[in-house]
């Protein structure tokens, strides 16, 4: 008994090493490509802001996140990719640091998301890259490639759905808003999701020890969906959702027509989009890579290395090759 635990704990201390010695590494490479940046862009009538790293001459990764997140949940993965891509993460209108003035009169909806994202490529002179799409980054993400198959080199989706067999049971609440979108079922959304607790159990839902994710994320977001009018944006979007779901076809056929290369990395405890959402993807695309990973919905909170390790090797593996590693900021 004695010597199992210790064969055990020697173990975990191994574990725990290693992801030490993996984050010091990552943190000594990113010295070499300088820090990430934070800038704002004008698109669309819009303000957009990100963040970005790595050499602009290498190919480009464009990381899309979800809700009610903004690239700051991509911290850690921006310097480990910006070795070798050159990274850009924006903030979605809505959310995070993106200004949209009032006098555009925003519609939001996940096709002006997507124009909206469509216009910040542009404006950045982005014409071929490789995208990373997370829950509300997915269907953004895939109305992208549908509009410009030929700009998208790979997609690797991390939780970001495209089939309904893989919205779990904590869509339940949102589908009777979908069915009947009364006052009363918005209100209970508000009360239940738009909360610091609803938000918190979002980023711990799944994970093994919930004390490792660090508090600032879900802090953060909960400080900014409480801004004055936030929460109603977020419930007209998930209103909207609805309209993801009618175009699941639309984005299976263009999987089944464009077959890019893709890799579904998921956290196999997401109450929100399971596992049965990752393996359809090789319905469509024979060849498509999926990795399940032990953790829930923002599996980044707690494999990092482990995603930007299988992205890197996915996107070698496709031909999105190692430029040069005399890497200049990104813009």
């Amino acid at each position: 008994m004695d010597e199992a635990r210790a064969r055990k704990d020697a173990k975990r201390r191994t574990t725990i090493q290693n992801v030490q010695e993996a984050k010091a590494q990552a943190g000594q490479e990113s010295l070499r490509v300088g820090p990430t940046l934070v800038q704002a862009v004008e698109a669309d009538g819009v303000r957009v802001f990100y963040r970005a790293a790595g050499d602009r001459s290498a190919p480009a990764v464009l990381l899309l996140h979800g809700f009610p997140a903004s690239s700051f949940m991509f911290r850690e993965l921006i310097p480990r990719l910006a070795i070798d891509y050159r990274v850009v993460a924006p903030d979605l209108p809505g959310f995070g640091f993106t200004q949209v003035p009032t006098d555009r009169n925003y519609q939001y909806s996940f096709d002006q998301l997507a124009l909206t994202m469509d216009a910040f490529t542009k404006a950045l002179k982005i014409n071929r890259y490789a995208i990373y799409v997370f829950d509300y980054g997915a269907p953004t993400g895939f109305r992208l490639a549908m509009a410009h198959p030929e700009r998208v080199s790979a997609i690797v989706t991390q939780n970001g759905n495209a089939y309904e067999e893989g919205l779990g049971d904590a869509w339940g609440p949102i589908r009777k808003y979908w069915a009947a979108p009364t006052a009363e079922n918005r209100d209970i959304l508000r009360q239940s999701i738009l909360t610091a607790g609803g938000t918190r159990w979002q980023y711990t839902h799944g994970v093994t020890n919930p004390e490792s994710v660090p508090p600032e994320s879900y802090t953060l977001d909960t400080a900014l969906l409480e801004r004055p009018g936030n929460k109603e944006i977020q419930l007209d979007l998930f209103l909207d959702y609805a309209s993801n779901v009618k175009l699941y076809p639309e984005f299976q056929e263009y999987f089944r027509k464009s077959k890019p290369p893709l890799l579904a990395i998921w956290g196999k405890n997401d109450p929100f989009f399971v596992p049965a959402g990752a393996e359809a993807f090789r319905k469509d695309i024979p060849g498509a890579k999926v990795q399940f990973l032990d953790t829930g919905h923002f599996a980044l909170e707690t494999h990092v290395v482990e995603i930007s390790a299988a992205m890197k090797d996915f996107l070698a593996a496709n031909g999105i090759g190692r430029p040069n590693r005399q890497s200049t900021a990104a813009q």
